[in-house]
């Protein structure tokens, strides 16, 4: 097992001082005063999908909130606050929830474990594991089960919308047309963001 050590981050952080930061010094100076992102993205923590790496986005362009399966749980503190710092203060105009393959979480719903706080977070999951369930006949090949993972995975994005728009706040802004929801989906194989209809 190799365990990354903080001297190797404070490296990482010198090598990005003097090939990035330095040669923009007007642009990370500029975000210094404030952030006017427009995108609030709601994602997987996932280490494998960077938000602004795999959208090619620059720092202060996305207002990121990441955690275990890119979930949207209801009532939840934390997450009203991201919301409404967004909407009310940074003023975005577009909201999205991105899930992508092999999500360690959605493989997890089928999981049996002695974890104490893994499986009541996944409970807000659990619907679309259900849905994809109902009525399918049991994956027994892994391409079948690939198959089935990519199907929970793309409802599970659709269910977090659905989370979302619980929040009088969002259903609001929606409403009146001040933002959008969108749902993406990152295929770890391909590279490739694709929108879930």
């Amino acid at each position: 097992m190799v365990f990354v050590m903080i001297d190797n981050l404070l490296e990482g952080n010198k090598k990005f001082r003097t090939t990035d930061f330095q040669k923009n010094l007007d642009f990370y100076q500029g975000l210094v005063a404030s952030q006017k992102p427009k995108v609030l993205w709601l994602g997987c923590s996932d280490s494998r999908v960077n938000p602004e790496r795999i959208t090619h986005s620059c720092p202060g362009q996305i207002f990121i909130q990441r955690n275990i399966g890119n979930i949207v749980p209801a009532h939840d503190w934390n997450f009203a606050t991201v919301l409404e710092y967004a909407i009310a203060h940074l003023k975005i105009t577009d909201i999205v929830v991105c899930g992508h393959s092999g999500c360690g979480a959605m493989r997890a719903l089928d999981a049996v474990t002695d974890d104490v706080y893994i499986p009541l977070w996944l409970n807000n999951a659990q619907e679309a594991k259900r849905r994809i369930d109902e009525g399918a006949k049991p994956a027994t090949t892994d391409e079948e089960k690939k198959e089935r993972y990519r199907r929970i995975e793309h409802e599970n994005v659709k269910l977090q919308i659905e989370h979302i728009m619980t929040y009088p706040l969002v259903k609001k802004a929606v409403d009146v047309k001040k933002i959008q929801i969108h749902g993406l989906y990152y295929d770890l194989e391909t590279g490739a963001l694709s929108e879930i209809v």
